[in-house]
């Protein structure tokens, strides 16, 4: 599992002497510390993510506990409806405890408890339960760049290396493989999971390692989900990546908390013709799409969810969504500087508040279809190759870094800031706005990559440039298509002065 948005942070106090101390109990409102993720699924599944709202008007959570499922009623050509979970909390290390009873399982079903980082794979992905179709052996399993592998002694964990490297990327291993380790239990995943009342994952994120414990029901250790845990008593872990083989601090950082329930997409459908499935149907998706009573097993039930940290610093809440402490923090690039305009550019850049254009969408020119990045924190643009937020204000004109690799995409204008437009003045929509042109160093991402929906992985550096441009459309306005001729005159004016604005921003 990959790719999402990240919608606030909070991050683990300094390690300290002291043992592990509760931070965060999820089930105090457990729905409450989750977004309800309702965009494309990013590993092309047949599923049809919604959001709260939709999924308790169609019975996909049950009113009593903590248990939710996908549609087991309806025949749908764009996907099956289901619920992707997605922390409102960021975490940099810790001790994440789940408590599961129930877990989905069966034919083209691909349901995962995992934790990854916005910049994927850059900053790493720790699959902690996931499987597809029929299987009876959870895959614990890292996904990064590279630097990270299992490494050589495997005599620190109980699973066995299914394959070696966590980079997507790596030689000799499928795609986005990654380093996956299998559970020598059969009561780790699926049918024999759910048959024995489910059991416990306990995953450690340190500096020294990332650990990931399993123990079904009956062989749970007394206090694992309790007020101090102590995983040095909870004996071998079922995985384990040390820092000796994996770069565990150079690489995690900022992860959420997923649960999902894909269809199908880019394992459950690519394995489905070798799976004990294949007899069901042609096709994963036609299997999924036309058979939903089959999926009443695949569902969610939650008796516990607990993060913890080492210290005596006490539980931390979530942040309110939109305050200040819910903006990502993330350190600059130590591989090129990065540079971003200061607040008196972007007084230069016309834009409209967030809630007047949600069909707003960024470009460049010339215009390659590459996945649109996130915006930047204190309003400031999100050059390619650098997380959101790095760069240091300047006078100067921005010269953007394009990491080798990079997979933040090109710039976005972030809605709700620079001088608002009087739209009543554009004399036609669509209306592309050009914002400014800008040179650097970077490798430029392939037009079949990014159709693809992939990631820029360029390796070489040259001389490149781009014009950033905010397309807006009408529609989203509720503007008729064509404006007053008589206001023209004073757009025309207005777009003067934007780009004299412009012309002197990027004087040396």
């Amino acid at each position: 599992m990959h790719f999402s948005t990240i919608i606030s942070t909070v991050a683990f106090a300094a390690p300290a002497l002291a043992g592990y101390v509760l931070q965060e109990d999820y089930m105090t409102d457990f729905y409450g510390h989750f977004n309800f993720f309702n965009q494309a699924d990013p590993t092309h599944g047949f599923v049809k993510y919604v959001d709260e709202a939709t999924a308790r008007d169609a019975g996909l959570i049950d009113a009593t506990g903590v248990k939710w499922g996908v549609d087991t009623v309806n025949k749908d050509e764009g996907g099956r409806a289901s619920i992707r979970l997605e922390s409102k909390t960021v975490y940099n290390k810790g001790l994440v405890v789940i408590d599961v009873k129930h877990m989905p399982f069966g034919c083209g079903t691909w349901p995962a408890f995992w934790m990854f980082g916005p910049n994927w794979p850059y900053q790493g992905e720790i699959d902690i339960l996931e499987g597809v179709h029929e299987e009876e052996y959870n895959a614990f399993t890292l996904h990064t760049s590279t630097g990270c592998t299992v490494g050589q002694d495997t005599s620190s964990f109980s699973g066995s290396v299914a394959t070696q490297s966590c980079d997507v990327k790596a030689e000799g291993q499928s795609e986005n493989a990654g380093c996956s380790i299998k559970s020598p239990d059969t009561k780790s995943y699926g049918a024999g999971f759910n048959d024995n009342g489910g059991g416990v994952y306990a995953t450690e994120w340190t500096s020294d390692a990332i650990s990931i414990w399993f123990f079904p029901r009956g062989a749970i250790p007394d206090g694992v989900t309790g007020d101090s845990p102590d995983p040095s008593t909870w004996g071998t872990p079922s995985a384990k990546w040390a820092s000796d083989s994996c770069d565990v601090d150079g690489i995690f950082k900022d992860l959420n908390i997923i649960f999902d329930t894909t269809f199908c997409g880019d394992w459950a459908g690519n394995t489905w013709s070798t799976s004990t499935c294949a007899s069901k149907a042609p096709t994963c998706n036609e299997y999924v799409r036309d058979n939903p009573e089959a999926f009443q097993n695949a569902f969610w039930s939650v008796d516990a969810l607990k993060v913890y940290q080492q210290g005596d610093a006490p539980a931390q809440e979530p942040p309110v969504e939109g305050s200040p402490s819910t903006v990502p923090e993330q350190p600059v690039s130590t591989q090129v500087p990065v540079e971003q305009p200061t607040t008196s550019v972007n007084a230069s850049i016309s834009s409209a508040p967030a809630e007047q254009v949600p069909t707003a969408t960024a470009e460049t020119d010339p215009a390659v279809a590459a996945p649109v990045s996130t915006p930047a924190r204190n309003g400031g643009f999100n050059w390619p190759g650098a997380p959101q937020g790095t760069g240091l204000p300047s006078v100067a004109p921005p010269v953007p870094s394009f990491d080798a690799g990079n997979s933040t995409g090109y710039p976005t204008l972030p809605t709700g800031t620079g001088v608002p437009i009087d739209w009543n003045t554009v004399p036609s929509f669509p209306t592309t706005i050009p914002i400014v042109t800008v040179s650097g160093q970077g490798p430029a991402p392939s037009p079949a990559q990014a159709e693809e929906g992939g990631e820029p992985s360029a390796t070489v550096k040259e001389p490149i440039s781009q014009t950033v441009v905010v397309t807006v459309d009408a529609g989203a306005l509720g503007l008729p298509t064509q404006a007053p001729e008589a206001p023209i005159a004073r757009m025309a004016r207005r777009e003067r002065e934007v780009r004299r604005r412009m012309v002197q921003h990027n004087r040396p």
